[in-house]
């Protein structure tokens, strides 16, 4: 560990997970902490899921989205992928000293129309105001409650030969935000920005044995598929040119020197299933506009215990590890 914080423990990759296993875990350590899920399962009457996140994207709007969007979104998708139904939110606005009050409505309008279109309220919040040049704008952090519906979606109960699903193109939100942060914004990369609540709630309706589900913001898709394996007797071997990724994404990742795969996702999932259940559960993602791309990506292996390989077009194998340093910080 370093002596202070750097943009790499924000990245979601390798420093992230070590500043929370090796600093944050240990001072806060109990059961439900120590899933390291998107959302804690809270055990009672009925199980409620308990999830909460921070926003502190720039530029605070970017094609396909802003941070208003991308807090109600976020913190949605958490809930619903832990096998969730997403019910409350709450809001907490830490403004800066000048920031311009059309700019707050814009975006509380924004919150309003994503929260009605997930069908979750904000119910509760809390508004603090910092000196000018010490808040960058407006951060939000948004917590949210559900019910839980489906329960076990863990990556320990992944098997050999299970089938990878993405939901869709990957790499939209990241390299859209670059780009706006870039002043290159192009009107056909749009962020993915989305609540997924309805395509998990469809897929998990199938009752067709899904394993884990999980949304691949921070640190992309191969960040992601690390976490499932990572000291596990399993790999995961992917595809390569099965992996959708849109052709002005690829481009302009090509020249802001960034790979697809580690690039933030808001609107996108990652669903391992049993061989099986893989037709019904692409028709059910065909079936919605936020699952239209779906595609299989991979499968789970034995041959490649803890570690992601993805098979090139070219015939040969390359090993995807956990994103290392900030690529995209501030990207959500």
């Amino acid at each position: 560990m370093d002596e202070i914080i750097t943009l790499d423990y924000g990245s979601g990759g390798k420093k992230t997970s070590r500043l929370i296993e090796r600093t944050i875990l240990p001072a806060l350590d109990n059961p439900a902490l120590r899933e390291l899920s998107d959302g804690a399962i809270v055990p009672g009457g009925e199980q409620l899921v308990f999830s909460t996140d921070s926003f502190v994207v720039s530029p605070l709007f970017f094609p396909g989205g802003d941070i208003g969007k991308l807090s109600v979104c976020g913190t949605v998708n958490d809930i619903a992928v832990c096998g969730a139904k997403p019910l409350y939110l709450s809001c907490a606005l830490i403004l800066e000293e000048g920031f311009p009050l059309s700019d707050l409505e814009r975006i509380l309008a924004s919150m309003r129309d994503a929260a009605a279109a997930a069908g979750v309220q904000v119910v509760t919040g809390d508004t603090k105001v910092v000196e000018r040049g010490r808040g960058d704008g407006v951060y939000i952090n948004t917590a949210g409650i559900g019910v839980l519906r489906w329960s076990g979606l863990s990556p320990r109960a992944m098997r050999g030969g299970d089938a990878v699903i993405v939901s869709g193109a990957v790499g939209d939100h990241g390299t859209a935000v670059m780009l706006s942060r870039s002043g290159m914004a192009q009107g056909d990369i749009r962020s993915d920005c989305a609540a997924l609540n309805g395509l998990t709630e469809a897929i998990l309706r199938l009752d067709a044995g899904v394993r884990v589900l999980r949304d691949p913001t921070r640190g992309g898709v191969a960040t992601t598929l690390n976490e499932f394996v990572e000291g596990g007797p399993l790999g995961i071997e992917l595809d390569a040119g099965a992996i959708p990724v849109h052709g002005a994404v690829r481009s302009a990742c090509e020249l802001l020197g960034l790979d697809p795969l580690y690039c933030a996702n808001e609107g996108k999932l990652l669903a391992v299933e049993p061989e099986e259940s893989v037709q019904p559960v692409l028709d059910a993602m065909h079936a919605r506009p936020e699952g239209a791309e779906a595609a299989v990506i991979g499968r789970v292996t034995d041959r490649y215990p803890g570690k992601v390989v993805a098979q090139t077009a070219l015939g040969g194998k390359r090993i995807l590890q956990k994103l290392t340093g900030a690529q995209l910080p501030r990207i959500c």
